[in-house]
């Protein structure tokens, strides 16, 4: 597998872990899953993301996910390892195992505890001496990790360091983030934007000068779709394409249930065996998953008056 470059666009799916329902991880639905993906369109996947339930894996399981996943994969779209993790030792650790089985990159969070823009900057520095010349992806997500990263911020840890080849802009909307980073000047060398918070702001952050998405939903071929279209200047088509999906992403959004719609949905579409997670996890209520039941059949009608 060719590694993660500045080049990076279209939609790297986060991916989710199946489970059985006794907390096992279900591997064949792990390859169930990537025929999916691939199948609607997906130019890369993203695993051990905050969505994948990374920190209720072990190292050892983390590692049988991503060799399983890079195996169904057969090299034919990069995939993004997330290795976020408290310390170095660990980082360093899953980095060194995921690039030996074929991963394309990595994708480091910042940790809570910063609270100034050098320590940031310093961090980053250092992640970049642990990887070395692996290529990494910056996520800058503050509603989890609490770090607020300025668009100067960002462009100096670019502009420093040639591995950081991506940013995972996860910002709530952060719109004008995109359009700072995208101005004239800013940045001294080529960065790939993929925007996440579940595809919730597409269309605008495509306009803003997004190179596509990294995040998930459970029908990511609206994703595809959507910034296949804005890269193409069909703008109306893709915004009519995002609104038919919007009501069940916004309901995919409210948080600690996000991840359980998800697992349900994709479940219910037979992409994955089950919609277990391993605990802790939230699980929906009946009345939940008749809300999503309705959302669904609300869609599926749109698209077809659509189409």
């Amino acid at each position: 597998m060719s590694a993660l470059t500045a080049e990076a666009k279209g939609v790297f799916v986060i991916a989710v872990t199946p489970f059985h329902p006794d907390g096992r991880i279900d591997m064949e639905s792990c390859d169930r899953m990537v025929d999916f993906y691939l199948d609607v369109g997906a130019t890369g996947l993203t695993v051990l993301g905050m969505m994948g339930e990374a920190p209720k894996l072990t190292v050892e399981e983390s590692q049988e996910v991503v060799a399983r996943i890079l195996e169904r994969v057969d090299g034919r779209v990069p995939v993004v390892v997330g290795v976020s993790a408290p310390g170095f030792a660990q980082i360093d650790t899953l980095t060194r195992a995921v690039m030996e089985l074929g991963a394309a990159g990595v994708m480091v969070a910042p940790p809570g505890s910063l609270c100034t823009d050098d320590q940031i900057v310093n961090y980053y520095r250092q992640v970049a001496e642990v990887l070395g010349d692996v290529p990494f992806v910056l996520q800058d997500f503050p509603l989890v990790t609490g770090v607020q990263i300025a668009p100067k911020v960002i462009a100096r840890i670019v502009n420093e360091l040639p591995t950081c080849v991506c940013l995972k802009h996860e910002d709530w909307p952060g719109l004008e983030k995109i359009s700072a980073l995208r101005a004239e000047g800013m940045l001294e060398r080529p960065l790939s934007i993929l925007c996440g918070n579940g595809g919730l702001f597409l269309p605008e952050e495509m306009g803003r000068g997004a190179d596509g998405a990294m995040t998930g939903f459970a029908y990511p071929e609206m994703m595809v779709q959507v910034v296949d279209l804005c890269s193409r200047g069909e703008l109306t088509r893709a915004q009519d394409i995002f609104d038919a999906y919007l009501p069940l992403a916004r309901f995919e959004q409210q948080p600690g249930l996000g991840l359980a719609i998800r697992k349900y949905t994709l479940a219910k579409r037979g992409i994955i065996a089950h919609d277990a997670q391993r605990r802790p996890g939230a699980a929906l209520s009946e009345a939940a998953r008749a809300e999503v039941d309705r959302l669904i059949s609300r869609q599926e009608k749109r698209l077809k008056e659509l189409n």
